[in-house]
């Protein structure tokens, strides 16, 4: 059964290119122009994710996705051409997964709902993540290099996760502090660091998997 995804912004050249490289993945699109149209869909027909845009007319797309979720939880990236740090921070708090600001690179949106995807997935239905060597007991919340487990910090785990769940997406600074630490470390690059080190240091010959992005933040890439 093919995955379905709604597409909601009063833009409908915005919604007709995102449309196009969503159905060349086999994705099944629905679309609404304004947020009171996306909530009529999204709660009367299964759908498996949103991407919302956040300034829409009758109803924006932060009050679309609340009263959304007061009845299904779908995961939700929110696109936006405002760029102040209290709208992403809001963002997360009502729940998104991700946070894309206009004007947006589209075939990294489809990377950023397939990795959003495969983590809605995973967390569902898998009890394991496996990278050869490198395996995640995710239910025993413990991690194995060639079958012996380490120890890492509970920060160190949930960066691990993670990286590995967005694995082949570039992700920024920025949103891995807040969907890892929370607003509270919204700007300290140092904590970030510091944990990318030592959770490199922890991974020992599989710390070649997590790549630095010059100017962006960090990807986690297993070589094939």
């Amino acid at each position: 059964m093919a995955i379905k995804i709604l597409i909601a912004d009063d833009e409908e050249n915005i919604r007709n290119i995102i449309k196009k490289y969503a159905t060349h993945e086999g994705y099944e699109v629905y679309e609404a122009k304004d947020g009171v149209e996306a909530s009529e869909i999204a709660l009367s027909e299964k759908v498996d994710l949103l991407i919302m845009d956040v300034m829409m007319p009758r109803l924006d797309g932060f009050k679309a996705y609340h009263k959304i979720k007061e009845t299904k939880d779908i995961p939700c990236i929110f696109l936006t051409a405002l760029n102040e740090e209290y709208d992403r921070i809001y963002g997360f708090d009502v729940g998104a997964d991700d946070y894309v600001v206009k004007p947006f690179s589209t075939p990294e949106l489809m990377k950023r709902v397939k990795a959003i995807l495969k983590r809605a997935k995973l967390l569902n239905n898998e009890d394991t993540i496996d990278q050869g060597g490198l395996k995640i007991d995710l239910k025993a919340h413990r991690v194995y290099i060639d079958q012996k487990e380490v120890n890492l910090s509970l920060k160190e785990y949930d960066l691990l996760v993670y990286l590995i769940q967005n694995k082949g997406v570039a992700l920024t600074r920025e949103s891995i502090l807040e969907r890892v630490w929370g607003y509270d470390y919204f700007k300290d690059d140092r904590t970030l660091d510091t944990h990318i080190k030592l959770l490199r240091k922890s991974l020992g010959p599989y710390a070649k998997y997590i790549t630095t992005i010059r100017g962006v933040g960090y990807r986690f890439e297993k070589e094939s």
